[in-house]
């Protein structure tokens, strides 16, 4: 996938006001749960993006900082707050520091899986180690991988089907890769397509990249209202506590 994913096009067109992960019912509990989980100190999100979540968790008094690869995208967000209210580092997520020490670290959905090697993600959670105080938590919203709906011989799912959109995803389930393949069309013969790469990671994966970064997990949970997390479900919200801190 070209480096350039995340460029001006998409980011004019990533927030979706009042649908989708926009929507009241996806935003808020999301931001009610990190709120918490702040304790009344100071947060920082990873891929802070067009600050979907940062924006409202600022203004739930929450100081928010964030990390960011994408200029457009920050461009976008600077329409809505300036950079005394939600200040951005422009760079990778797992090398790139954040001035300062916070008491949350968070990085929502499933964006970690935009890192593509193994490597990458355990570099992301001993990032978000340096940046925290002991004991402070690293939040994480990740789907889980659905290969049990992949038949032996195919490679590609349709995980989504409504007029004038398509969602399809394609496998490579050697190294842990799939691309996500967005189809938007009307009634005549042109469509927009966006893809996106990921590298899936499993909750037991996960979970010991945790620990190489000095983290154990406080609770798992299959949504950020706190639902069980089972065998069935698609997504889950784990959150880890820095016993040590990284170098």
């Amino acid at each position: 996938m070209p480096d350039d994913t995340w460029d001006a096009e998409v980011a004019a067109r990533y927030d979706t006001p009042g649908t989708g992960m926009f929507a009241p019912e996806v935003l808020g509990p999301t931001v009610d749960r990190l709120a918490a989980l702040a304790g009344g100190g100071r947060a920082l999100e990873l891929a802070i993006g067009t600050g979907r979540v940062a924006v409202p968790l600022a203004g739930r008094g929450v100081p928010v900082a964030g990390i960011e690869l994408s200029q457009p995208m920050v461009d976008q967000l600077r329409t809505k707050v300036d950079d005394a209210t939600v200040p951005v580092v422009l760079g990778d997520m797992a090398t790139v520091r954040a001035p300062g020490v916070f008491s949350l670290v968070y990085l929502v959905f499933n964006t970690i899986s935009n890192l593509l090697t193994q490597a990458e993600q355990v570099a992301c959670f001993r990032n978000a180690a340096r940046h925290l105080e002991p004991g402070g938590r690293f939040v994480i919203e990740l789907w889980v991988p659905q290969l049990r709906v992949l038949p032996p011989g195919v490679r590609a799912t349709v995980w989504h089907d409504e007029p004038g959109y398509l969602g399809l995803d394609t496998y490579d389930v050697v190294e842990q890769h799939v691309v996500s393949h967005h189809v938007h069309f009307d009634d005549g013969r042109d469509a927009r397509l966006f893809r996106s790469a990921h590298r899936y990671v499993w909750p037991a994966e996960l979970d010991l990249m945790a620990q190489l970064a000095g983290f154990e997990r406080e609770s798992r949970h299959a949504d950020w209202t706190g639902g069980e997390f089972t065998a069935e479900s698609t997504s889950h919200v784990s959150v880890y506590r820095l016993t040590e801190r990284a170098a």
